[in-house]
C-alpha cells in the first residue's frame, strides 16, 4: 500500500516523508517544486505536478497503487493571503477539490489533511480544543476551513478524512540533514536566527498590551519531527489507526496538534 504525500518536498512534508520511509512505508511524493526542494527527499518516487493536475494525480495513483493521501500542498503566508485572496482560494481550495476528485475517481478514499490552528482565530479559551468555534481571521485560515468542510461533505460519497490543526512548526531533523529554508521562510524563528547571526536587520515585535508578563503575545510551537510523527500516526495505512477508524465508524475526524505550552516572543 502506497501513501501519496502532496507537498512532500516542502518543510513539513519532507520530514513526514522521511519518517514514513524509515518505517518501511511505500511513499510517492507529488510536488510542483514552486516552494519545495526535491533534494530533501532523495530516493523517493516523485511526481512533479500541481495538485490541480487531475491527470497527473490519476496517473500516479494507478502507477504506484496509491491507497491513502497526506495532503500538505498549500500556500500559507497569512499576510500574502490578504493581498492575494484569489491565488489562495484557487490553489488551496480549488486545488484540493481537484485533488479529491482525482483520488475518488481512482478508488482512493482516505486522506489526512494538513489544516491549521488558525481556523480558531482568537479563541474564547486556551488551550483550545477541537470543538471550539471556527473563527478564521485571514484568507489563509478561511481556505483551511473551506477545505475541512469540503472534506466533511465528501463523507457522503465515501471519503474518510482527518484534519490536523496546528500552529508554528519549527526545528530541523535530529541529524540536521533537512530543515527549513531560511531564504524563503517568513516564520518567526528563522527570522530571529537570521537577525542574531547578522544575516538580516532587527526583528520587529508587534503588540505590547497582551495579558502576559512582558505584554508581548504567546505563541504555540511544535517541533517538525513531532508533527511528522503525529501525521504518520493518523495516516490511514497505519494498522492501529485503520482499526480504530473501522471500530468507531468515524468517517471524519479532527485533531489539534500542540505542545500546550506557550512561548513569549521576547
Amino acid at each position: 500500500m502506497t501513501t501519496l504525500v502532496t507537498g512532500g518536498a516542502g518543510y513539513i512534508g519532507s520530514h513526514t516523508v522521511r519518517l514514513l520511509t524509515s518505517q518501511g512505508r511505500d511513499v510517492v511524493v507529488l510536488d510542483s517544486l514552486e516552494l519545495g526542494d526535491r533534494s530533501r527527499i532523495p530516493g523517493v518516487p516523485f511526481v512533479e505536478a500541481d495538485i490541480a493536475d487531475e491527470r497527473a494525480i490519476e496517473k500516479a495513483c494507478r502507477k504506484y497503487g496509491v491507497q491513502d493521501v497526506i495532503h500538505f500542498a498549500a500556500y500559507k503566508a497569512v499576510g500574502e493571503s490578504m493581498e492575494q485572496p484569489l491565488r489562495y482560494y484557487n490553489n488551496n481550495v480549488a486545488g484540493s477539490i481537484a485533488l479529491v476528485h482525482a483520488l475518488l475517481a481512482n478508488g482512493v478514499e482516505r486522506i489526512v489533511f494538513s489544516s491549521s490552528a488558525a481556523v480558531y482565530g482568537n479563541p474564547d479559551h486556551v488551550p483550545v480544543n477541537e470543538d471550539a468555534p471556527l473563527r478564521p481571521e485571514s484568507v489563509y485560515a478561511e481556505t483551511k476551513v473551506h477545505v475541512e468542510r469540503f472534506l466533511t461533505s465528501c463523507n457522503a460519497i465515501g471519503l474518510r478524512s482527518v484534519s490536523l490543526r496546528y500552529f508554528n512548526a519549527a526545528g530541523a531533523s535530529a541529524d540536521s540533514s533537512i530543515g527549513e529554508n531560511w531564504d524563503m521562510s517568513q516564520n518567526l524563528i528563522p527570522l530571529v536566527m537570521k537577525a542574531i547571526l547578522g544575516a538580516s536587520g532587527p526583528v520587529r515585535v508587534f503588540g505590547n498590551d497582551y495579558p502576559t508578563p512582558d505584554g508581548t503575545c504567546l505563541r504555540d510551537y511544535i517541533h517538525v519531527e513531532d508533527l511528522a510523527k503525529r501525521t504518520s500516526t493518523h495516516s490511514t495505512t497505519s494498522p492501529p489507526v485503520a482499526s480504530r477508524w473501522r471500530a468507531t465508524s468515524a468517517p471524519v475526524r479532527r485533531a489539534r496538534c500542540s505542545t500546550c505550552c506557550g512561548w513569549q516572543k521576547k
